[in-house]
């Protein structure tokens, strides 16, 4: 396997780093789309570029190394991504690339994230399906046109549906975070949703969960980066008894770790998404790489706090939203359990 990025993609990492430097961040969004980084992952019949989930995870790392909040993840990787791979939603995969029309998927339930049997039921009938449960999990909650919500239809199995969140009978709800882009919580009680809404089964549903976690550790590889490249300064220009704190040995020794941690976490993005670009087997690359994110990441930005000293508190210092961002990030992908829990059924999967 060559992880090598193509020109388009250096060029796209490249016009990505210069549009958030050059961006307020109320007017981000608006200036990654018309900068072409929003449909550049996106099928060429639909107005995109057709760089696949590539596309979006160089975009995505840039976004992590300034540790910026925008709906690029939600609506790429949750969203389009999915609807183009699963061969659905071309009307609206057209409003992403010509408007910014943002969307979102729910990810979790109470208890239980990345669920193959929902527990959240659509009951078929004449014009569609009535959808009722609760979801966890849905970043961008509040703006998205449109939710991908896993059910289980009953009769019919598990499947993917578009739900309009401004529909009667959805509840979307904040949920505290240390970040601002903190998932929500869906609410669904008897929601009328159309039969053309039906994005596919559980295939579908198998597929949204990788491109979440393959979005997830594509951010969280800048995240860590973006914080050791702060450490690092600091810890090279702070004098200590007349002496760089890098020249220490135990500060040396942390820095190493981070810089260990960042390079694994580089490495599994760049496995998970090829895997997803090139449809080679997935393996448990997905489930390892969200453990990584879940556990790793968050412990190495409390070494990057804890290298900064006070100046690692001051909410003027941008480290804190690195370590905002990867607590968010961590619970997005399923905390530390659950994704240890998912990562050990798969791998039994693959035994047997």
């Amino acid at each position: 396997m060559d992880f090598t990025p193509d020109p388009p993609l250096r060029d796209a990492a490249e016009l990505a780093a210069l549009v958030v430097e050059r961006s307020a961040q109320d007017e981000l969004w608006a200036a990654l789309v018309d900068a072409g980084l929003v449909e550049l992952a996106l099928p060429a019949e639909v107005g995109g570029d057709d760089l696949g989930p590539a596309g979006a995870a160089v975009v995505l790392t840039e976004l992590g190394r300034r540790a910026v909040s925008t709906p690029l993840y939600a609506t790429l990787a949750l969203g389009a991504l999915t609807l183009s791979r699963c061969g659905a939603g071309a009307s609206l995969l057209r409003r992403v690339v010509d408007d910014g029309a943002v969307l979102s998927a729910a990810l979790h339930e109470p208890s239980t994230p990345f669920p193959d049997e929902p527990r959240t039921l659509a009951v078929p009938g004449a014009d569609g399906y009535r959808v009722s449960g609760v979801k966890l999990g849905v970043p961008d909650a509040d703006a998205a046109e449109r939710i991908l919500v896993p059910v289980t239809r009953s009769p019919g199995g598990p499947a993917l549906l578009l739900v309009d969140p401004s529909a009667p009978g959805v509840q979307v709800s904040r949920v505290p975070g240390a970040g601002p882009n903190a998932p929500f919580r869906l609410g669904l009680d008897a929601v009328a949703v159309p039969a053309d809404a039906l994005v596919g089964g559980p295939a579908a549903i198998a597929e949204l969960y990788r491109l979440a976690v393959a979005g997830a550790v594509s951010y969280g590889d800048g995240l860590l980066a973006g914080a050791l490249a702060l450490t690092t300064a600091h810890v090279a220009s702070r004098q200590q008894f007349g002496r760089p704190l890098a020249t220490f040995q135990a500060v040396a020794q942390q820095i190493a770790d981070v810089y260990l941690a960042s390079r694994t976490m580089h490495l599994l993005a760049q496995s998970t998404v090829w895997r997803l670009q090139t449809g080679a087997d997935p393996g448990t690359d997905a489930e390892v790489a969200a453990y990584w994110v879940a556990t790793a990441l968050p412990a190495a930005l409390g070494t990057c706090h804890h290298l900064h000293g006070g100046l690692g508190l001051d909410r003027d210092y941008p480290l804190h939203r690195f370590s905002a961002a990867a607590s968010d990030l961590a619970r997005l992908v399923g905390g530390s359990d659950a994704t240890l829990d998912l990562l050990g059924a798969r791998y039994l999967e693959s035994k047997c």
